[in-house]
């Protein structure tokens, strides 16, 4: 017989209700595994504290309202923790906070409070049954305070409840077109995309244009009363838990189809994204990670996006040989375009094409992955491991001063930062020894590992095969060093792989007329002649700003971090800081690599 007379201090009443109604079912002789489990969760204090807590937040009465005083505590953590990186402090008050702040289970409870504070508990109310009186048409009334939100349509509009409307095409009536997430009208859980107006404050909108009906709403003042036809199967949509990362910039002010500019959602390249609607097969709904504002707004989907790259480098091949990225992708041409709220014209991509996958040499171009459409990459949150290291990759146009950068940064730590010896064919001279400047090989060895894909980059000079290894990289980060690399730029695609994880820094010039003076004042050596040391020439100046600007137009997309590398003390400091954050902190990483 299960004792069901325990009593615990502040047990919730539904929780008591819930034993009483078991005391009543619960066979006397033999009261069965699942009702002893029942019994004893129900008695859990585990379970009633989080009873307790769900009610806090969900609390009816105002006075009992539970509200966050933020809710990003996550970022603000990691705001703390790079505040903390410039701090020499060893006290142990220091190391203490330190480590708290990094440790897995406290940044979750963090992120568990953010969820939280975001709503992402809101329930929404069921669909309305199907099998409802066909004679008789279902109006329901909804009641929304007038605020700061869009509700637009093919006219430009004032923010108004957050949601857009249109005219049906078959039809002819004012819709629903979307809710956008966060706003008033997804808050009240009573408005759905594909509802049918029939009045605004009393006034029909028969007969009338989305324009008509922004007008009222314009008009109106406080309270504003929708009188709706529901949509039957269409209830409201929970957010999705998708992140990406934005792999180009976006304005919606330069966007003529946006169907309402007022709910554009403007981003950059490398803002991380939370996706939290693709029921619109052509207009996302998003938010910026970390973002206080709650309510999201339109960006093109990843169908959209790529339709509208293909047509501009249908229009103007001369785009992939380094233009800068416009707004619709990396050419700013225009767009075949769709009316607002319709689907656009152009033939959108289901999957991005396939890169071409090819064995390169340093001596090739940098157009080899040029099919390669960037639009979203979908992210996750990687959490530093204890004694393995990312690999610290450092890309950019030679004569940049990377190669600089990277000895400079091997020797302010040599037994922290560590780079593999290269792999070569050459002879091995009699002072040299085999492991340590370089590993050597035979060349039909070498060919032979080349060919089977062992290599991350590989090059031929003078005769002699160079190359540096995946296994070699694999050595270093398990050693619990940081392996910092500086391979050529085509190397990227062969690095960037779940196996290695590499955080990737795009060292770039400055403005051609401060490269010239800094360079010049440093006296700095030509990296484009081996065999003389001279200064740089006017068209090499020119030519390391032409590739750096190739080079981000190509491989911008696997950039985690750039680095103006103007100053190298003040580059070098970046670095460091870059090294700490990333065997400190949960960065953001292709999906792929945390799964």
């Amino acid at each position: 017989m299960v004792n069901m007379d325990t009593t615990v201090e502040n047990w919730d009443p539904a929780l008591t209700r819930l034993l009483a109604s078991l005391r009543e079912i619960q066979p006397k002789d033999n009261p069965g595994e699942d009702i002893v489990f029942l019994s004893e969760l129900l008695q859990s204090k585990q379970l009633n504290a989080l009873v307790h807590v769900h009610n806090k937040i969900v609390a009816k009465g105002k006075d009992e309202k539970f509200y966050p005083l933020l809710s990003n505590a996550m970022q603000v953590t990691l705001e703390v923790l790079e505040l903390l990186a410039d701090v020499s402090s060893v006290a142990a008050e220091y190391q203490e906070l330190l480590s708290i702040l990094q440790k897995p289970h406290f940044q979750a409870i963090l992120c568990c409070h953010d969820a939280i504070a975001q709503k992402d508990y809101y329930p929404h109310l069921p669909d309305v049954p199907s099998d409802a009186d066909e004679e008789e048409e279902t109006v329901k009334i909804v009641q929304l305070v007038k605020s700061d939100e869009p509700l637009g349509g093919a006219q430009s509009a004032e923010p108004i409840v957050g949601a857009t409307i249109k005219t049906d095409e078959e039809t002819g009536k004012i819709v629903i077109a979307r809710v956008m997430h966060g706003g008033a009208a997804d808050r009240s859980g009573l408005i759905h995309a594909g509802d049918e107006v029939i009045e605004v404050n009393g006034i029909s909108v028969e007969s009338k244009t989305p324009a008509d009906v922004l007008q009222i709403l314009q008009n109106s003042e406080g309270t504003i009363t929708f009188k709706l036809v529901p949509t039957y199967g269409k209830g409201g949509s929970r957010e999705s838990k998708v992140r990406v990362r934005a792999l180009f910039d976006y304005d919606s002010a330069e966007d003529p189809y946006i169907p309402c500019k007022e709910a554009g959602l403007d981003f950059k390249r490398g803002d991380v994204l939370h996706i939290v609607s693709q029921d619109d097969a052509y207009w996302w709904q998003a938010r910026k990670e970390g973002d206080k504002i709650m309510r999201a707004g339109l960006i093109p989907s990843r169908a959209l996006q790529e339709g509208r790259i293909i047509h501009e480098r249908q229009a103007d091949p001369q785009t992939l040989d380094g233009a800068k990225p416009g707004m619709c992708g990396p050419s700013a041409g225009d767009c075949a375009a769709p009316t607002p709220c319709a689907a656009p014209p152009l033939l959108p991509c289901k999957t991005a094409p396939k890169v071409k996958k090819i064995i390169y040499d340093i001596t090739e171009n940098d157009d080899f992955d040029r099919e390669l459409i960037p639009t979203y990459e979908e992210v996750a949150r990687l959490y530093p491991r204890s004694g393995r290291c990312r690999p610290l990759v450092l890309a950019g146009a030679p004569g940049v001063g990377r190669d600089e950068l990277r000895r400079r940064l091997l020797a302010s730590a040599p037994d922290k930062f560590v780079t593999p010896p290269p792999h070569t064919s050459r002879p091995q001279k009699a002072h040299e020894l085999n492991g340590k400047e370089y590993i050597f090989v035979s060349r039909e060895q070498m060919e032979k590992d080349i060919a089977d894909g062992k290599f991350i980059e590989h090059g031929e000079y003078k005769g002699n095969l160079y190359g540096t290894t995946a296994e070699s990289v694999e050595e270093i980060v398990n050693s619990g060093c940081v392996c910092v690399l500086a391979p050529h730029w085509q190397a990227l695609k062969m690095l960037r792989t779940p196996r290695l994880r590499p955080y990737v820094v795009f060292v770039k010039p400055p403005p051609l007329p401060r490269l010239v003076e800094t360079r010049t004042n440093a006296h700095a050596r030509s990296s484009f002649d081996s065999e003389n040391s001279r200064g740089f020439t006017e068209e090499e100046f020119s030519e390391i700003i032409r590739s750096s600007n190739r080079i981000s137009y190509h491989y911008g997309y696997m950039f985690d971090e750039e680095i103006v590398n103007e100053d190298l003390a003040t580059s070098l400091t970046q670095l460091l800081r870059a090294s700490w954050r990333v065997q400190s902190e949960p960065l953001w990483v292709p999906v792929s690599w945390v799964q």
